[in-house]
């Protein structure tokens, strides 16, 4: 029979007995060497097998354990001990007579298993010890943060740079994971965690999608829609259709979904005039809103979308304006020291 030495590698992520049966058999059927004791160690004991802990540098104890029992079994660190499988790699391939060596996946990472990381980074920061800026932040402190780090992915997006994009849901993420984890603080009646969140979410997305959980008929993307909105109006109990319409959110985006919210539900209501301002001659401010109302309306109207319409303009003239500066002079190099 072929000598093998088997590099056993788990997700740290996931309960330590959390095996596959081929991972099982092996350790009960072979001696298992460790790096040090460990969640996955205690498992595997109470499972009735045998783990030894190696004291140093590994290379040798397996080789040694593998030449008097043919194969051994080593239960890689949460870090998949890179270092000791090209030790052993190298060492195999100068002397392949020694042993063979295979790498077996014991337990993987789940999709979305490094959000456990984030939160358990969140988490340090944020406790005793930890960063004392993070600490003393509060929900209204981080609002700005929060903005901040959306309109940079908005930008990233806007750029069709996916790469950079990828870095701000990041940051954005960021901002979420320490928002549930501040929330932890809150008085006992108050206080919600990162599975709140989440737990809130999923619930959601299973009751507003019938058509994927429910049987329910899928139908056409207007009806899908239309469910949607009848689902969440029911859950709401609003009483208005602007009901839930972020009030903070830029003035052209607001304009324009009151507008979509009113007209989706029928709710047809004039534009308000100059001529019904009672102080529009002499208020700018308001007769400039009027303008911008009706022509935030008419954009909606001819399917154009305001704020990007607005924006594509703005950063087209901000272009000619960096054309049109003139050359920043460069700095000058200091003069060397004269010598004393």
């Amino acid at each position: 029979m072929t000598a093998r030495i088997v590099l056993l590698v788990t997700s740290p992520r996931l309960p330590a007995g959390l095996l596959t049966a081929a991972a099982w058999d092996v350790v009960r059927q072979h001696p298992v060497l460790a790096g040090a004791d460990s969640e996955l160690t205690t498992a595997v004991r109470q499972a009735g097998a045998e783990v030894t802990v190696v004291d140093g540098p590994a290379t040798q104890p397996l080789l040694d354990a593998v030449a008097t029992h043919g194969t051994v079994v080593w239960l890689a660190g949460p870090a998949g001990d890179e270092a000791l499988a090209r030790e052993l790699g190298l060492r195999l391939a100068r002397q392949p007579g020694l042993a063979e060596m295979e790498l077996m996946y014991g337990s993987w990472d789940p999709p979305g298993a490094r959000l456990l990381d984030a939160v358990a980074v969140l988490d340090r920061l944020a406790s005793p010890g930890g960063d004392p800026w993070k600490r003393a932040q509060t929900h209204r402190s981080l609002a700005g943060y929060l903005l901040e780090e959306s309109y940079e992915a908005y930008d990233a997006i806007s750029a069709d740079d996916t790469d950079a994009l990828r870095e701000e849901l990041g940051d954005v993420l960021l901002q979420v994971v320490l928002h549930a984890r501040l929330a932890e603080e809150l008085p006992e009646d108050e206080r919600w965690t990162i599975d709140d969140v989440a737990g809130g979410l999923v619930d959601k997305m299973i009751r507003r999608n019938p058509h994927v959980f429910a049987g329910a008929e899928a139908g056409t993307l207007e009806e899908i829609t239309e469910n949607w909105e009848r689902i969440k109006r029911a859950e709401k109990a609003r009483h208005s259709v602007l009901d839930g319409v972020a009030l903070s959110q830029p003035a052209l985006a607001l304009a324009t979904q009151i507008l979509d919210r009113a007209a989706r539900r029928g709710v047809d209501v004039p534009l308000p005039s100059a001529d019904a301002e009672a102080d529009a001659d002499a208020d700018a401010e308001a007769s400039l809103g009027v303008d911008l109302l009706a022509r935030v309306a008419a954009a909606r109207e001819a399917g154009i979308d305001p704020e990007a319409a607005l924006r594509r303009t703005t950063l087209a003239h901000a272009e000619a304006i960096r054309q049109a500066e003139p050359p920043t002079p460069p700095t000058p190099t200091p003069a060397p020291a004269s010598p004393r």
